[in-house]
């Protein structure tokens, strides 16, 4: 059985708040604003992108983890905002922490939840033998068009796991998962295009509720276990209410996501979304406590995940920066400089 060996998260310092965008947008933008429950959200340097954050976060996990990179067999990064068209950033990530050469590694896309079916990819190859340990990650600079409901929420951040076999290494047990997914085009990105289409209120109930809600249901129906099973629930967060009502509709008490449920104060991390959450659980769990996390990526489909603490995450996790430690770290920005940041203005 494969479990997690390490992890660790990045978010950016600098942050706006809705209440910035929405003063350039006017009423329209304080409509929008009002309906997402996002206090503010994080913002990605000048000098950053989804490999430098995915970076960051696969440092800390390997930190945590205490292994020898060229032990890595493998690299999966899920992302929709890969720095390169045709240009892996698993190789980029590969060389960075020291993995390269005898490895395999790919990048992976699914909007919302590339990050998870990273984590799916890498407990099979370790359940199978053929590597020892594999690195996924979900990360994203997410992107929105100006005025868009997408750009109150869209942020950035990155999550890394490494997936290994060895139980006495684990801080957690992946003690099963379950996937559900249908061809359901609520948000897409043609070709070429600079930002992303969504099909607005549909996103909400055909797409977020009836697949977080059927893989949750789904995986309970497999392991045999129910909501009070649980300790912890990480939904993923497109914003701030979306987790919330999945949880009422399904039954389950709120305060068991609250540990988990950043959106709120660092917007829509995308593919980092349900895995930072994760790892925010992950530096504050208590030794067998049990974690039901449900990603969810337009297009559409979620994975959902079984995880048991052990022993060893109270040692481990004091060896890198926590979730928390990079929360409170923060430098606000005006309109006018986040448009910099996020390279709107297409002719500078």
């Amino acid at each position: 059985m494969a479990g997690i060996v390490g992890y660790g998260a990045y978010v950016p310092i600098f942050r706006i708040k809705p209440e910035e965008i929405a003063r350039v947008w006017g009423e329209e933008g304080e409509r929008i604003r009002k309906g997402l429950g996002i206090e503010e959200k994080t913002v990605p340097g000048i000098d950053e992108d989804s490999a430098t954050l995915a970076a960051e976060a696969a440092k800390i996990a390997i930190l945590r983890a205490g292994i020898d990179p060229q032990t890595i067999g493998a690299v999966y990064v899920g992302s929709e905002s890969h720095p390169y068209a045709v240009k892996p950033t698993a190789t980029i990530i590969a060389e960075v922490i020291g993995a390269t050469p005898a490895l395999t590694a790919a990048d992976l896309e699914f909007a919302c939840k590339a990050g998870t079916a990273a984590i799916q990819i890498c407990m099979g190859m370790v359940d199978s033998g053929m590597i020892r340990y594999g690195l996924a990650i979900g990360t994203d600079t997410a992107q929105g068009r100006p005025g868009d409901a997408l750009e109150y929420t869209a942020a950035a951040g990155a999550a890394a796991f490494l997936i290994g076999r060895d139980k006495k290494e684990m801080v957690a047990i992946i003690e099963d998962t379950y996937s559900y997914t249908t061809d359901t085009p609520d948000f897409w990105r043609r070709q070429h295009a600079e930002f992303p289409t969504h099909g607005g209120r549909f996103t909400g109930a055909p797409a977020y509720f009836k697949h977080v809600m059927s893989a949750t249901q789904g995986l309970f129906e497999k392991t045999n276990t129910r909501a009070s099973d649980y300790d912890y629930f990480v939904f993923h967060q497109p914003n701030g209410k979306f987790p919330i009502e999945a949880a009422k509709k399904m039954g389950i008490p709120v305060e068991k996501l609250k540990d988990g449920l950043l959106a709120p104060v660092i917007g829509n991390t995308y593919s980092a979304a349900s895995p930072i959450g994760l790892c925010n659980v992950l530096d504050i769990a208590k030794p067998g406590e049990r974690i039901l996390v449900t990603s969810f990526g337009s297009g559409a489909g979620s994975d959902s995940f079984s995880i048991l603490t052990t022993d060893a995450l109270l040692q481990k996790r004091e060896l890198g920066r926590k979730v928390s430690e990079f929360i409170a770290k923060k430098r606000y920005l005006d309109y006018g400089l986040y448009v910099k940041h996020r390279r709107k203005l297409k002719s500078f």
